[in-house]
């Protein structure tokens, strides 16, 4: 006869297996795999498989087209994440006040996030390419009468422009949460004592929301060196690769250039560098937040 530690023990493996099984299937395996890729010279296509050793690893010093890459990430990533933590925040202060349309502003905001981001990505892509002409046409304002998309200085901007308004809802949400949770009796404390808004802002809301930020800050970072689809269905990388993110320049040498194994050796380092700054920016957040 089971014990009840057994059949608790039994419950929380039968609800977990399946997460478990999927994980391991969809995402350890292949992330095992990719590293043993790495060691190895494969065109993703032939029956022969050679022994590369780390040789893989050394053409990365000296590989243009990847540095290049990672500056763009780097400079998209830092770019974004400023921007959608100070929109995100800006909308969840506005949206905590007692508006009578709050919850349908809410859900507006939220909404370009549940539309996937190929589809936003062609979506912009015509609004850019075929709106903003006409825009410009119509006000006489140069900023719109330039092709968005043929300009690697506009390009870059017209990326991070749809990314935050395609994330800041969801940030907003986080966001919004972490307010509410504010207590009040503290506001209301500061404020007798004579804090003015701003100061009630900067010495009691903002440090007790700071586990929102952390996620947030995690969120924008990981998201934003993971980007694919909506760099992928803007600007392909364009003009002429200064768009091209990371995570788009490894597919375009896997599965375009079947170097499908020097590829696997450029996603184990992207997987480090990411997994590094993420711990990193996690550690440094975590020491900074006020426990309630």
């Amino acid at each position: 006869m089971m014990t009840v530690k057994t059949r608790r023990l039994l419950t929380y493996g039968i609800f977990v297996a399946p997460a478990l099984i999927f994980f391991t299937i969809v995402i350890f395996i292949p992330f095992l795999r990719a590293i043993l890729f790495s060691f190895q010279d494969w065109n993703g296509i032939s029956s022969d498989i050679g022994w590369a050793g780390t040789s893989n690893y050394t053409k990365l010093l000296n590989d243009k087209g990847f540095i290049k890459s990672f500056d763009f990430t780097v400079k998209f990533v830092i770019t974004t994440t400023i921007l959608l933590n100070v929109v995100a925040l800006a909308l969840a202060l506005i949206l905590n006040l007692a508006l009578k349309t709050r919850n349908i502003l809410r859900t507006a905001f939220f909404l370009p996030y549940v539309i996937g981001g190929v589809i936003i990505g062609f979506i912009w892509q015509f609004i850019i390419g075929g709106l903003f002409p006409e825009i410009g046409a119509a006000t006489g304002w140069a900023i719109f009468q330039k092709s968005w998309l043929s300009y690697p200085e506009y390009s870059f901007w017209a990326l991070v422009i749809v990314t935050v308004w395609h994330s800041a809802g969801y940030f907003m949400i986080i966001y919004l949460a972490a307010l509410q949770g504010v207590p009040k009796d503290m506001l209301e404390a500061a404020e007798i004592d004579g804090a003015g808004r701003i100061q009630r802002f900067w010495h009691v809301t903002l440090p007790l929301i700071r586990p929102a930020m952390t996620i947030n800050l995690f969120l924008a970072i990981s998201n934003g060196f993971k980007g694919f689809d909506l760099n992928f269905a803007l600007t392909k990388g364009g003009p002429f690769g200064t768009t091209e993110s990371l995570a788009l320049h490894i597919y375009l040498e896997a599965f375009t250039k079947n170097l499908f194994t020097y590829a696997s050796a450029k996603a184990v380092i992207f997987f480090l560098i990411l997994a590094a700054i993420t711990l990193v920016q996690v550690a440094v957040m975590k020491r900074r937040e006020v426990e309630m």
